[in-house]
């Protein structure tokens, strides 16, 4: 479709956020219905491509794994603050991919199909991996998610 580049591949999907009215009392209820691990540390957003919200305060906010398929679920507060207009929110998609140069391709499929993106972008907080993201017609942020060592 793209003069000659073909559409790269995800591994699936990585992770969900979502914009709650009480990050704690959500956290408990993913960690006693889904039986999901609350992990010690929450990731920024970066807002280039994707979350339409601020990054979250990490006192309001709480990351959450699937430790049997690596899925993670993060919570945190709507824009102005708790039981905002943006409760119950979705915030983005991610989708896991299985390395850097993947994103790259990625970058120029959409390139291709002129779809503006953020570019892929490589971070070190809270650890290293890198991102590419963009958003759909309706404005839903998406995201591709490259950690090394894992897809």
């Amino acid at each position: 479709m793209g003069a000659g580049i073909e559409r790269p591949t995800v591994t699936g999907f990585h992770h969900v956020s979502a914009a709650v009215s009480d990050v704690e009392s959500s956290a408990t209820w993913y960690q006693r219905v889904l039986g999901l691990q609350r992990l010690p540390m929450t990731f920024p957003h970066h807002g280039t491509g994707g979350s339409r919200y601020p990054a979250p305060d990490p006192e309001k906010a709480a990351l959450l794994l699937d430790s049997a398929t690596g899925v993670m679920i993060e919570l945190h507060t709507p824009a102005g603050g708790d039981g905002g207009p943006d409760r119950g929110a979705l915030d983005h998609l991610a989708f896991g991919v299985a390395s850097r140069d993947t994103l790259d391709s990625w970058a120029a499929w959409l390139d291709a199909l002129s779809v503006p993106h953020g570019g892929v972008v490589d971070r070190t907080d809270p650890t290293t991996y890198a991102t590419l993201e963009f958003r759909d017609p309706d404005g839903i942020a998406l995201e591709f998610i490259y950690f090394p060592g894992r897809s």
